[in-house]
């Protein structure tokens, strides 16, 4: 059966009148991202921030069950059994708008994780999460999205997340893996660049291809952050991750979130093995 959470813990900002859609579309295929603030109550952050900080300290006790991008850093996928408000996640009106207008109406969700920077985690090298895919190359258009969600208010010492905007279209001319670009292109990247600063109850959307990095936590706090991936048809979906879901889950949710879930249904839950490294993040900028 699906989890449910009280009517305090849900979604607290419905879409205004124009939705914001058109700006934030605007705003992805400029800057490579856009936030929208307080979709979330607190308490529903809350409640998130537990069961991420949950599922971390199960896959510490298992083999493969964190992945490490870069020194005090971990990155963990998850089943979407493993959040409480998982349906309330996906079908928050805002990112069913966006992930619509940027990826059409057969948008697909292939991936729900989190990345948790620790104290001491140090500069990663600035990179995108993947190659660029042809059709971004050839008709610069995006075919995914990664939606990010906090668990906690980000200050400038917890190493926050920073984005070269307008780098999404960037040529990768030199980059290792098509990932990776040469330290000689860093100052253009640094002259770009903008931390974000999220807090409890915001979501933000970004293209994975425009460049970025974690940043150093100076702090003694962690900064979990919920990532969920969103597909067009033309990118690769499920095969790519881990995530399933158990019949009776699946039967329990409404139509308008199974349409869009990519992803083996099953009679029993495996605990996911982490296959995403990125060799390159794991030593970090040094």
């Amino acid at each position: 059966m699906t989890q449910t959470l009280p009517s305090k813990f849900l979604p607290i900002q419905p879409l205004d009148d124009d939705n914001g859609v058109t700006e934030a579309v605007t705003a992805l295929y400029t800057d490579g991202i856009v936030g929208r603030k307080g979709a979330f109550s607190r308490e529903w952050v809350q409640v998130l921030g537990e069961d991420v900080m949950a599922a971390f300290a199960d896959a510490l006790n298992r083999p493969y069950g964190a992945v490490g991008r870069g020194p005090n850093r971990w990155y963990v996928q998850i089943h979407p059994q493993a959040l409480r408000g998982f349906a309330e996640l996906v079908s928050h009106p805002w990112i069913q708008a966006v992930s619509e207008a940027v990826l059409g109406p057969s948008y697909r969700i292939v991936e729900v994780g989190f990345d948790i920077p620790f104290p001491g985690a140090v500069n990663q090298p600035w990179h995108r999460d993947f190659p660029t895919p042809q059709e971004t190359n050839d008709e610069r258009r995006l075919t995914s999205l990664a939606f990010n969600v906090t668990t906690v208010d980000t200050t400038d010492d917890m190493g926050p997340f920073e984005i070269a905007q307008g780098t999404q279209f960037d040529d990768s001319i030199g980059f290792e893996h098509a990932m990776f670009p040469p330290k000689s292109r860093y100052p253009e990247y640094e002259a770009r660049a903008v931390r974000k600063y999220p807090q409890m109850g915001d979501i933000s959307a970004r293209s994975a291809l425009a460049i970025h990095r974690g940043t150093t936590n100076h702090s003694s706090k962690l900064r979990p952050v919920l990532i969920l991936g969103v597909v067009g048809p033309e990118a690769m979906g499920a095969a790519r991750h881990e995530f399933a879901v158990t019949k009776d889950y699946w039967q329990a949710l409404p139509e308008s979130i199974r349409r869009h879930l990519d992803c083996p249904i099953v009679d029993e839950l495996v605990p996911i093995a982490q296959k995403h490294t990125i060799e390159g993040l794991v030593m970090g900028a040094a």
